[in-house]
C-alpha cells in the first residue's frame, strides 16, 4: 500500500513533513504503507489509477468524475484563519507584484496560465469564475501550456510567461511560509468560490484504522510539530456527496465555454 502527498508537497521541506506525518499515522494504524514519490512531470492521473492507494491526495474534481470512485479516507482542515476551520479551499488569482493589473478584469486580453485540465483549483475554478464575463469576443489572447502545479503557476507569473494565473489557496499558504522568495513577487487580485478541499483517498475499503489515526493526529504530541509545519488544524471524515457539485459545475462550465471564446489561442490541453 502507498501514501503520497504530491499535491501539497510544494517544496522539499513540506514533502519531508508530509512523509513523516503519513508514515507516523500508518504506524499508529498498524498498517504497512510506503510513502512514495510521484513528482512532476509524471502525470498525476497515473498515481490516482493505482490499485494500491491507501492515503493519496486527490483533487476533488477528478474524484467526483471517477467511475468507480476511490474510497475517501480523510480531508485536511488547514490552520490559517481564512479557512475558518472547514475542509474547504478556493483559488487565488495572482499577478506579478510589479504589474499594473488592479483586478482580474484588467488582465483580459493578456495571457492566462492554468495548471492541468483535471484540476479544480487550476482549471475548473477559472472556467466557472470567468463565465459571467464570457461573450462573443475572446477574454484572453492566449491560454498557455499547462503550468502543472501551483509552483508552476506562480513561476509562470513571476517569469511574465503569463499575466495571471490561479493557485490553490492551501498550496499558496504553504508557499508563503516556505518559499517567500517566490510569493513576495506576486500579489492576489481576486479569489474563486470556496469548494471541498482535495482529500486523501484509497483504492479499497477497510482502512478505518487509518482514518481514525488521521482524525486523532492533532491530539498526538508526537505530531504537533509536523502538523504545525504543514499548516494543519486537523483531519475530518469527508462527505462524498459534497463533491458532486464539482462535477455538475464543471460540466456546465465546459458547455458554456464550448459556445464562447476563452482565448484566441488555447493550448490543446485546455480545449474543452
Amino acid at each position: 500500500m502507498i501514501a503520497n502527498a504530491r499535491m501539497y508537497s510544494v517544496c522539499a521541506q513540506t514533502g519531508a513533513s508530509w512523509g513523516a506525518l503519513l508514515s507516523t499515522v500508518a504506524k499508529t494504524a498498524g498498517l504497512d504503507i510506503a510513502v512514495v514519490e510521484h513528482k512532476a512531470p509524471l502525470p498525476i492521473g497515473e498515481l490516482w489509477r493505482r490499485a494500491d492507494m491507501a492515503a493519496v491526495f486527490m483533487c476533488g474534481l477528478p474524484y467526483s468524475r471517477s467511475q468507480p470512485r476511490p474510497v475517501l479516507v480523510a480531508a485536511p482542515i488547514p490552520s490559517p484563519a481564512a479557512f475558518k476551520g472547514q475542509p474547504a479551499y478556493w483559488s487565488e488569482w495572482v499577478v506579478h507584484k510589479d504589474s499594473a493589473f488592479a483586478d482580474i478584469e484588467a488582465t483580459f486580453g493578456g495571457r492566462l496560465a492554468l495548471t492541468e485540465p483535471n484540476s479544480q483549483s487550476g482549471f475548473a475554478a477559472a472556467l466557472e469564475y470567468l463565465m459571467p464575463h464570457g461573450g462573443s469576443d475572446a477574454l484572453y489572447r492566449e491560454v498557455i501550456a499547462p503550468a502543472v502545479n501551483p509552483l508552476g503557476a506562480v513561476n509562470a507569473v513571476i517569469s511574465r510567461t503569463a499575466d495571471i494565473s490561479l493557485v490553490d489557496a492551501f498550496a499558496l499558504a504553504l508557499l508563503r511560509r516556505y518559499r517567500s522568495d517566490l510569493t513576495s513577487q506576486i500579489r492576489v487580485v481576486g479569489r474563486t468560490a470556496s469548494t471541498p478541499i482535495p482529500v486523501l483517498v484509497a483504492s479499497f475499503a477497510g482502512l478505518d484504522a487509518l482514518t481514525e489515526a488521521l482524525m486523532k493526529a492533532h491530539r498526538d504530541p508526537a505530531l504537533h510539530e509536523v502538523m504545525s509545519d504543514l499548516l494543519l488544524e486537523r483531519f475530518v471524515s469527508p462527505d462524498p456527496a459534497q463533491y458532486d457539485a464539482l462535477r455538475v459545475n464543471f460540466e456546465a462550465a465546459v458547455s458554456f465555454w464550448r459556445a464562447h471564446r476563452l482565448a484566441r489561442i488555447v493550448h490543446p490541453a485546455f480545449v474543452v
